[in-house]
């Protein structure tokens, strides 16, 4: 003869599904009956002026006018910008290697070294030249380029 196929655990199983069902019902007509009750509709939240959250509707007379040709989307053009010149620094070079194609600048003002590659110089240079140059941000700092000698 072949056992039953319902077990203990699937009736427990059973019992908490339906009673989870009958404590949503209740809890739904709960809140249909508390609707009934105190029929204020659906509440609001207002935006005032300064973007926090209030439960009052903001002051009409308060609004600003703004008018939609005044607004920018995106960056302004190239030509609208105020574009600064670079100011060319004058340093020494303390380092060259001509075979590898790299050195190094000692700024004459703050004493800070800058890398400088064969690539981002005008005219040969060579250790202990005075050079004029201007930075540009590199993958690992800030690189002389646009290297003259003075």
């Amino acid at each position: 003869m072949a056992k039953s196929q319902v077990t203990f655990n699937k009736i427990e199983k059973e019992k908490k599904r339906l009673k989870k069902r009958e404590e949503k019902q209740k809890k739904k007509e709960a809140r249909k009956a508390e609707a009934k009750e105190n029929p204020q509709g659906i509440q609001f939240a207002y935006v005032d002026f300064n973007g926090n959250l209030t439960d009052t509707p903001p002051d009409p007379a308060m609004r600003e006018k703004v008018e939609a040709e005044s607004i920018e989307l995106g960056i302004p053009k190239k030509e609208d910008r105020e574009e600064e010149e670079p100011a060319a620094k004058e340093g020494k070079v303390s380092f060259f290697d001509h075979s590898k194609g790299f050195g190094f600048i000692i700024d004459s003002i703050n004493q800070e070294k800058y890398f400088v590659h064969v690539s981002g110089t005008l005219e040969p240079i060579e250790e202990n030249d005075k050079v004029t140059y201007e930075l540009e941000r590199g993958q690992k700092g800030m690189n002389a380029v646009q290297v003259k000698k003075i």
